[in-house]
């Protein structure tokens, strides 16, 4: 819902700061005091194409700004939030703001960020409707046309479940589309294969190669280690001459005699039981080490065979050693897929007409609810049109089927709104309408008839009048008022009858000063509202019996 909106030194406006609140507020003025310029600022801050003409004579440049409040806009609140454009500071709120230099630049800021001109009309296609500009009203769009109905018919399961349809079916079309394209792979598969049937010859598993290259090295220096057992098993515990184990054992005697007579030798003679003990765990390691050296030519040849093949597969494959066995794992997961393709193609077959089935199943429930709510809609808002002034009238909306046979996420059809603004002319497309008023007039009632389904909170109505009074303008103001009850909505007019329906009452005022024109837009009380409905009655002389009928306009509302 839009709040408040800010204008300076725009057009003949020198400074404006206008704050708005639930239901309709009306926009009131003479001629040429410039009405539709709240309309134009707010069509500036939607995106739409500015000029150096929207700047105050003699200023620099002109400023807009535009509060709204996010309660009821969620679209706009998840669209802030992926462009990484919310204020968290300002939860639920947001600023748009666009400064448009007298050289014709312009930039723009949402949330004090700076902005494109795109994500301003996306942002504001959430936010912001206006009615009676061709170049800026969603009714236009078939894409909204076809989201209005979905919404009056209330098809969100149909629509989900066709949506998810197509979905399915393009998944498998794409799988089927890459499995196509491989072609035949029967070289790739022998290829494989052969590089499978190597690997899968050796043990790769690290823990294995890391004992190979253990053994490898241990029988490739058997000899110089067998000399060193021998050595040390000699000099620790040899028979032949001194030996360690042999002095310990003297060396302990001599002490133990002696210690009758010195008792502090005792805690020597256990040092050296205990080192006695550490020399014959030593010897029994030694002599198992050795009794395992056994040097055979036969088992370190077929180690050093084995350890080649190894080097050598690493070598084909680009890989150090410990990485064979992963490649293995990949060449045969690669050959699984390659050889059920064949199978899975035949099956995609079959699942891609299931799939496309089950959107046309949806699709023709979608399709159903749709001429449904359309037949509804069109009823409506046909009598709309009548009470509108557009009596004889004919709103329709054609549903045609979409071309080509791919399962659409939108459903199996489009539509078209059409009009016949006065009896006897052929229906046209809604957006093929030329007249402004007819334009708005035909927007509002659709709008009644759906009650804002099209979700957009805030809805701007320019030239909704033209071409109306009397009792038509009384129910264009009636109308206006029942749809502020579910939107937040603006309009200009210059119909006492319209502007006496109004929630709230601003007037544009012309004035000059020094030979310029400006004007001023302000809020009017109640008395003052009596004042303007009489002189928007009776013109420039406000007489007592204008003032007695803006009287009673202001009191017939509830």
């Amino acid at each position: 819902m839009l709040t408040h909106l800010s204008l300076k030194q725009f057009a003949v406006v020198t400074a404006a700061d206008l704050e708005f609140g639930r239901g309709l507020t009306v926009i009131s003025g003479e001629t040429g005091a410039g009405k539709s310029l709240l309309v134009d600022a707010l069509g500036l801050l939607s995106g739409l194409r500015a000029d150096s003409g929207v700047v105050r004579h003699g200023a620099e440049r002109a400023e807009l700004a535009a509060d709204f409040d996010l309660a009821d806009a969620p679209a706009a609140r998840d669209w802030l939030r992926e462009a990484e454009l919310d204020d968290e500071d300002e939860a639920g709120t947001c600023r748009i703001r666009r400064v448009i230099r007298a050289d014709g630049g312009s930039k723009a800021w949402i949330n004090g960020r700076p902005a494109t001109i795109a994500q301003l009309v996306e942002l504001a296609g959430r936010l912001v409707e206006i009615h009676g500009q061709h170049e800026h009203q969603a009714l236009l769009s078939r894409g909204s046309q076809l989201a209005l109905l979905d919404a009056f018919g209330r098809t969100e399961a149909e629509r989900l479940a066709v949506g998810q349809a197509a979905e399915a079916w393009a998944a498998l079309l794409g799988e089927r589309d890459r499995l196509s394209a491989q072609g035949d792979v029967s070289d790739r598969v022998d290829w494989l294969q052969h590089q499978l049937d190597e690997l899968e010859r050796e043990d790769l598993e690290p823990e294995s190669l890391e004992k190979l290259q253990a053994d490898h090295r241990r029988f490739g220096h058997a000899t110089a280690l067998i000399t060193a057992c021998d050595s040390a098993f000699a000099r620790l515990g040899g028979e032949d001459g001194p030996s360690i184990s042999r002095v310990l054992g003297q060396v302990r005697g001599e002490l133990s005699r002696a210690s009758e007579h010195e008792p502090r030798l005792v805690e020597v003679e256990g040092m050296l039981d205990l080192a006695t003990i550490q020399v014959d765990e030593a010897l029994a390691a030694l002599d198992r080490i050795r009794s395992d050296l056994d040097i055979d030519p036969d088992t370190f040849d077929r180690l050093e065979r084995r350890l080649g093949r190894v080097h050598e597969l690493a070598r084909k494959h680009r890989l150090p050693p410990e990485q064979l066995a992963a490649r293995r794992d990949a060449i045969r997961g690669e050959l699984d897929e390659l050889r059920g393709a064949g199978e899975r193609l035949a099956r995609l077959d079959g699942e891609i007409a299931s799939a496309r089935e089950a959107w046309r199943i949806a699709a023709d429930r979608l399709g159903d609810a749709r001429r449904r709510a359309a037949e509804s809609l069109s009823l409506q808002t046909t009598a709309l049109m009548g009470e509108l002034g557009m009596g004889g009238g004919l709103f329709d909306i054609a549903i045609e089927a979409t071309p080509g046979d791919r399962p659409d996420p939108l459903g199996g059809e489009r539509v078209e709104f059409m009009v016949s603004a006065n009896p006897g002319q052929p229906a046209r497309p809604l957006r093929k309408v030329a007249s402004g008023g007819e334009l708005a007039r035909i927007s509002l009632a659709i709008e009644v008839a759906s009650l804002g389904l099209d979700a957009v909170p805030t809805m701007i109505f320019d030239e909704v009048d033209t071409g109306i009074g009397g009792a038509v303008a009384h129910i264009v103001g009636q109308k206006l008022r029942a749809l502020g009850m579910h939107r937040q909505v603006l309009c200009v007019t210059h119909l006492p009858q319209v502007a006496a329906q109004g929630h709230a009452h601003y007037r544009v005022m012309k004035s000059k000063s020094d030979g310029v024109t400006q004007s001023e837009v302000r809020a009017l009380s109640r008395a003052e509202r009596e004042e303007e409905l009489a002189r928007m009655l009776g013109g420039v002389e406000l007489t007592r019996e204008a003032r007695a009928a803006a009287k009673r306009l202001l009191q017939d509302v509830v």
